[in-house]
């Protein structure tokens, strides 16, 4: 059928009517490959967010793709509710999952069908909350506007292509790199308003498209301090099934991705190797199984590797430790946003981030007082670092005790939701 066609008859489908009652304050879509029960920290994150506008008086439709990523199953169902969210799922698309190819193939498939959503369901909500999550997802809700008017929000996670250029994938000049930024800054126009997740990358969106500058808001991730309280390592089960209790144990949680700085974490290990220090590294991504032989080659017996573990073990794995890392690889300033320094922060426990010299990371510890910032390849300051809190308790406590503070101060789900909130309201005002 002519594409004209099917717009035609689209139209001539009862849509339900958008709720407009008192006690709701606007009726969003939500488009994301990732959402449980897949781990991928995206997906986790937007199923505490949705729950949480939710519970702050937003209607919520997801739309989201089959798992790719999920510790028991690889398929949901079609269609589920959480409380009074819709959420509906796509046919799957997770192709060669390890694989970039695989992945980019799965995430224009996704990308798709998530045009197709938006055609058969624009009527439905007042604005569509388009994640980056694949990176060429925006382009379906542009395309949308152009045919229907549909306004949608561009939640930015990671920026691409800078992210391809900076990993070297392709160069700053080729044409799709040229191709890619055109048609980002026209998505970007068109859209009613733009969520990213520093000010890092604040700045980079702002360099590419000046004309969106005043679209543009940063707001964080966040940590649930509900789900994750520090818990003592004594009175820890994951800590006493790993043996970690009575040694000072650093933690790398999460996805050890290209973006990530893993070999000044190796370094520092291998210069404490004769210290009573336990490295603990729970994941997954490309650069674990390197990252294990590198360990092996080195014979280093400081190190022990987990998967990725359920959310329900995450309260008990995150303070399973005396000291929290997160690292960001040196040219990606702007680019990414660790997550896990959110739920690192609600463990209450000090936090190292290895980072570029101008990364947004060394303001909020400086703000936040709760551990140190590391250069990229100064694995010295971080073994110097990591010994200071193991002969200093009090100062381990106390930078604890900051991260805690500045987590339920800043980075809540509750604090998280008002800001986008207001986003949402935002970006309808005008309709």
């Amino acid at each position: 059928m002519p594409l004209r066609h099917y717009l035609n008859s689209v139209n001539e489908v009862q849509y339900p009517k958008v709720d407009k009652s008192p006690d709701k304050l606007i009726n969003v879509s939500i488009i994301t490959e990732f959402f449980p029960p897949d781990y991928a920290a995206t997906g986790q994150l937007i199923e505490e967010l949705v729950k949480e506008l939710e519970k702050q008086g937003v209607v919520i439709r997801v739309f989201t793709g089959q798992p790719g990523y999920a510790f028991s199953t690889s398929k949901a169902a079609a269609t589920e509710r959480i409380g009074d969210i819709l959420i509906r799922r796509s046919r799957s698309t997770q192709i060669w999952t390890g694989r970039i190819r695989g992945k980019a193939v799965s995430g224009i498939l996704f990308t798709l069908r998530a045009f197709l959503h938006i055609v058969k369901n624009f009527r439905v909500s007042e604005v569509f909350l388009i994640t980056s999550a694949p990176p060429f997802l925006p382009i379906a809700a542009y395309i949308a506007n152009l045919l229907l008017k549909v306004p949608y929000i561009c939640l930015i996670y990671d920026l691409y292509p800078d992210i391809a250029i900076a990993l070297g994938v392709v160069s700053d000049n080729h044409w799709i790199v040229k191709f890619w930024r055109a048609i980002n800054r026209q998505v970007w126009q068109k859209s009613k308003g733009i969520i990213v997740l520093s000010s890092d990358m604040k700045e980079r969106v702002i360099a590419t498209c000046p004309e969106v500058s005043d679209k543009v808001s940063v707001i964080h991730s966040w940590g649930d301090p509900e789900l994750i309280v520090p818990i003592a390592k004594e009175d820890n089960w994951f800590a006493k099934k790993h043996n970690l209790v009575d040694k000072f144990t650093v933690l790398y949680s999460g996805n050890m991705g290209r973006c990530h700085d893993l070999d000044t974490i190796l370094a520092a290990a291998q210069q404490l190797k004769d210290e009573p220090i336990q490295f603990l590294c729970i994941g997954g991504g490309p650069k674990r199984e390197g990252f294990i032989r590198e360990v092996a080659n080195l014979g280093l017996k400081n190190f022990l590797f987990l998967p990725y573990q359920d959310k329900n073990v995450l309260p008990y794995s995150m303070t399973a430790c005396d000291l929290s890392l997160v690292s960001l690889e040196d040219g990606l300033k702007g680019l990414v946003a660790p997550s896990k320094l959110y739920p690192a922060l609600a463990a209450g426990r000090p936090v190292a981030a290895i980072c570029p010299r101008s990364s947004y990371l060394r303001q909020l510890i400086a703000d936040g007082k709760f551990g140190v910032a590391i250069d990229n390849g100064d694995s010295n300051a971080l073994a110097a670092f990591i010994l200071q809190l193991n002969h200093n308790d009090q100062m381990a406590k106390k930078m604890g005790h900051e991260s805690r503070k500045y987590l339920e101060s800043n980075f809540t789900p509750k604090i998280i939701a008002k800001q986008y909130i207001n986003v949402l309201k935002s970006s309808i005002s005008d309709l």
